[in-house]
């Protein structure tokens, strides 16, 4: 059983924001009972691994979030939660699985909410290949995969389909979308159901100006003309690849658009 305990994270000393505090508060409201925990320099070795150590160097905060996460789970057990991620009903009913999350969208799992018992072996496994790595390549590059591509890459090598249905992926259950991610990282449009349980608001406190300017671009976009959203998908593609570039690789970019064009491909072929 997944213990109660909310873990975030919030390295780089600044305030919180007022999301953030809103969220928070809502965390206390729905789950009275859980020890919350955040997890920031003060308490976490930095120097734990090349990887955290470099991102810091680098002033990556996103990049440390997503070991520290890793780490908060797999040694104490919980449920981390981005601190934009608003909670609407109770947590309580999830917690006798070993671990889930939900879709972020059609086809990705999302790291902003997302859960398990102690020394859970998938998440395990995840954290001993963050160990090995390292955030500053040869190169002089930064590696800037997330963790949300290198997830989805591992349960896909435990039978992972991006279909937006409930799974179970070695005792890691995901759940649709509308279960705790139903706003659109696209549209901004918030699409609640009697399942909804928690809203990740995506406000990108990590996101550079590239990233938040795409953003923006494609929330317009809904609900708009076929010309005026070819218009706006030409204006924004090239902040959404440099946005993409800098956060997940060159070779991840370019090949999550290779894809949204063969999906494109076999659309039309439908029609």
């Amino acid at each position: 059983m997944i213990p109660k305990i909310i873990h975030y994270c919030w390295f780089g000393g600044k305030p919180l924001p007022e999301l953030a505090q809103k969220c928070i508060a809502s965390w206390k409201k729905y789950c009275p009972d859980y020890e919350i925990k955040e997890w920031n320099e003060s308490n976490f070795n930095l120097n734990s691994c090349d990887y955290v150590r470099e991102a810091y160097e680098a002033k990556k905060w996103a990049f440390i979030t997503d070991y520290v996460r890793l780490y908060a789970m797999v040694t104490e057990g919980g449920i981390y939660m981005d601190t934009d991620v608003e909670v609407i009903k109770p947590l309580d009913p999830f917690l006798k699985h070993k671990a889930f999350s939900g879709f972020e969208d059609e086809v990705s799992i999302p790291t902003g909410i997302m859960a398990c018992e102690k020394n859970f072996p998938l998440f395990t496994r995840l954290l001993e290949d963050y160990e090995k790595r390292h955030f500053i390549l040869q190169d002089g590059k930064l590696d800037l995969t997330t963790n949300v591509v290198t997830i989805t890459n591992i349960c896909k090598k435990y039978g992972f389909i991006g279909n937006n249905t409930m799974q179970d992926i070695c005792d890691f259950i995901l759940y649709p979308h509308d279960v705790f991610c139903p706003k659109s990282h696209a549209t901004g449009i918030i699409s609640i159901t009697e399942q909804t349980v928690t809203i990740h608001h995506f406000s990108g406190s990590w996101q550079n100006k590239e990233g938040k300017i795409s953003a923006s671009i494609k929330r317009s976009m809904n609900g708009k003309g076929t010309l005026l959203r070819w218009i706006l998908k030409t204006v924004a593609f090239p902040f959404t690849y440099i946005d993409r570039v800098k956060n997940e690789g060159m070779g991840n970019a370019t090949y999550y658009y290779i894809n949204k064009i063969i999906q494109a491909i076999r659309n039309c072929k439908k029609i």
